[in-house]
């Protein structure tokens, strides 16, 4: 069924609300037993026939580098790619704080279920129950594969793995290695992965950016990449796509993500047939260097593990400009202290981020520009003693004193929310396939396991999942079952995606236009993050609707693009991935009105109470997966029902 309704704004929107059933492929039975029993009901690909198949991984990082190593050790080929110079500087390498598992160490209560309950509960009951089991279930066997691997996660005195507390759970299951962890588990991925390239079954290829997905018979077959140092363009194909690309954040321009980061990959899968699930789910995090000016290009996030022993505060007079040392105690709003008790400064990431801003929005803030908190550690170094907090947060505080001058052992920290990770992604199933066969997709790429809202240490647990322990098995079961005849780069479905990426280059660099590409970029993204950022609302939804098609319009009229192809091109690389997020953000947006609740994430003025997030069970209780229409603007939306056996939706409450 088609409705069309025209805005207040003027604007016509058509959007197709269709009957299709998405398959989950979610397993009957208990659910603890689900993963087990679906294992062993999978077909198998034996040991000599494995080297018979070839495997594309696109991307490097921590899912991306695991599934590769992973898939090479078992025998298949692979062929690896990512847009850096080495695997190494992939943007998982920017996570700080820790990783979650729940092996109960500390003997605090934990276990898999309350880390599946936890995760559920913290996505605000928008994730899928058997996803999120499964992958507390796998957390387990994570650590031990990495410290197998050689990754130094702190220790107790003892010589135990050491584990700190994080937003979200009232238990201590993050392990860390200081605030290095997502630099150190890539590390061993990548190490994993050197041994396979070295044993000739990995084919690494760096520097080379996916700009396409190649599509045959139905069946995700190859892709076409750029040389990003000659411009070649060229078709690489292979009987299964697997997406580990990260995710969309650099879609408001300024974010925590590097300046790298993009939706290409994703979002032209989205293009050839990838139902695009959730897209308005995107997280804000709590802790992030506040913006110096107007002309900074990227935002530097300092680990949410600071929480634990700093005190976040503000002045309780508005407009208060005195120094944090002037301010006595009394006149100090340890405000997620005392508006939530029983987690205090550990409140998920969307609740602490929605209180920041509503203490700036009182004029509370701190800073030049009003826009901070600040985050104290007197109190644990006068409890704990300063060598004790160098052991556990040594780089955050000397990289904090590095980027504002400021030294926090002597004066506190001051942070503010940034755009940080996505929690929307393309669709898939139990088995990590998306809605054309033979592409799965991994990591932040998806949308499976977070619902409307992470829980920190929990990203690098879901990327070495998938990557180790889920895709390996499901991807064999797509093998084995498939009917794959033998193509080569001389079909045509190979030289019409070139043709079609040779063309799209061309016309970038012959618009020749008088703005910059970065110049779009930033509007776009203040266009974002004023109408679709840490709240949302109805009438800046539709202002956003209305303004980004314009935008969009204007950029492929009047960009400038320096340079030419066949040679290494910034501007042309920029150019192409920005030209993507200017048709993403438009879904973004539509998905984000589409959604009248306001759950996780995603906050919608006009449901809240108390200044909490209000969700809508009875209408919103689904995954939104959109369809590309042929047009941008009026894509077909499916719903995947949330069926929630185990964990029974309510209030989510952390007072």
């Amino acid at each position: 069924m088609a409705v069309e309704t025209k805005d207040k704004v003027g604007v016509r929107r058509t959007t197709e609300y269709t009957a299709v059933t998405l398959e989950s492929q979610v397993p009957a039975g208990p659910i603890e037993k689900r993963w087990d029993e679906h294992r062993f009901k999978m077909k198998l690909v034996n040991p000599a026939n494995k080297r018979k198949y070839t495997v594309i991984v696109v991307g490097s990082g921590l899912a991306g580098g695991a599934a590769a190593a992973t898939m090479g050790e078992l025998g298949y080929n692979v062929k690896c790619f990512c847009y850096q110079d080495s695997p190494r500087r992939a943007h998982s390498i920017a996570a700080q704080g820790g990783i979650n598992a729940a092996k109960n160490y500390r003997n605090d209560g934990d276990s898999i279920y309350r880390l599946f309950y936890d995760t559920v509960k913290g996505g605000d009951f928008r994730s899928r129950e058997s996803n999120v089991y499964r992958l507390a279930q796998v957390s387990v066997d994570i650590i031990d594969q990495c410290v197998a691997q050689g990754v130094p996660f702190a220790r107790e005195y003892g010589g135990l793995l050491d584990n700190r507390s994080f937003g979200g759970a009232q238990v201590s299951r993050t392990f860390y290695a200081r605030g290095q962890t997502g630099q150190q588990l890539l590390l061993g991925a990548y190490q994993s992965l050197s041994r396979q390239i070295a044993a000739g079954k990995v084919e690494m290829h760096t520097r080379s950016e996916m700009i396409d997905l190649i599509v045959i018979d139905g069946q995700a077959r190859g892709i076409v990449t750029r040389d990003m140092l000659t411009g070649k363009i060229e078709s690489h194909l292979a009987d299964a796509v697997v997406l580990g690309t990260g995710g969309y954040g650099n879609v408001f321009y300024l974010s925590t993500n590097a300046k790298g980061c993009n939706t290409t990959a994703i979002w032209r899968a989205h293009r050839r047939g990838a139902f695009f699930a959730n897209p308005c789910f995107t997280q804000i995090h709590p802790t992030c260097i506040p913006a110096a000016g107007d002309y900074q290009s990227k935002l530097t996030l300092m680990s949410e593990s600071l929480r634990n022993d700093g005190r976040i505060w503000v002045p309780r007079k508005q407009g208060d400009k005195r120094r944090a040392s002037e301010i006595p105690e009394g006149e100090r709003d340890y405000y997620l202290e005392e508006r939530y008790p029983s987690f205090g400064n550990l409140v998920p990431r969307d609740v602490a981020s929605r209180n920041a801003k509503y203490v700036c929005d009182e004029g509370r803030g701190v800073g030049d520009t009003g826009l901070g908190v600040y985050l104290d550690f007197a109190d644990a170094i006068k409890r704990l003693g300063k060598q004790a907090i160098f052991e556990r947060y040594g780089n955050l505080f000397d990289m904090y004193a590095r980027i504002t001058g400021e030294d926090p052992y002597e004066v506190p920290m001051r942070i503010y929310p940034a755009i940080h990770y996505t929690m929307g992604g393309l669709w898939v199933d139990y088995n990590l396939m998306s809605t054309i066969p033979g592409l799965f997709v991994i990591g932040e790429a998806n949308f499976s396991d977070h619902g409307a809202n992470r829980l920190g240490a929990s990203a690098l647990m879901q990327g070495l999942a998938d990557g180790y322990f889920i895709l390996p098995y499901t991807i064999g079961n797509y093998l084995a079952q498939a009917k794959l005849p033998k193509v080569s780069t001389d079909h045509p479905a190979c030289r019409e995606v070139e043709v079609e990426v040779e063309t799209r280059m061309k016309r970038l660099l012959s618009i020749n236009g008088k703005r910059s590409v970065d110049s779009f970029h930033r509007e776009l993204g203040d266009i974002m993050w004023n109408n679709c950022g840490m709240s949302r609302n109805e009438a800046g939804l539709k202002q956003a609707l209305k303004r980004i098609p314009e935008i969009r319009s204007e950029f492929w009229e009047n960009v400038r693009v320096l340079g030419k192809n066949e040679e290494l091109n910034q501007s042309l690389e920029k150019a192409s991935r920005v030209a993507d997020f200017m048709e993403l953000a438009e879904l973004l947006c539509l998905d984000a009105l589409e959604r009248r609740e306001s759950c996780g994430g995603h906050f919608r003025e006009e449901s809240q109470i108390d200044g909490e997030a209000k969700r809508d069970d009875e209408n919103f209780s689904y995954a939104a997966a959109w369809e590309y229409s042929g047009n941008v603007s009026r894509p077909n939306l499916h719903k995947e029902p949330l069926i929630f056996e185990y964990v029974i939706p309510s209030q989510r409450s952390y007072k």
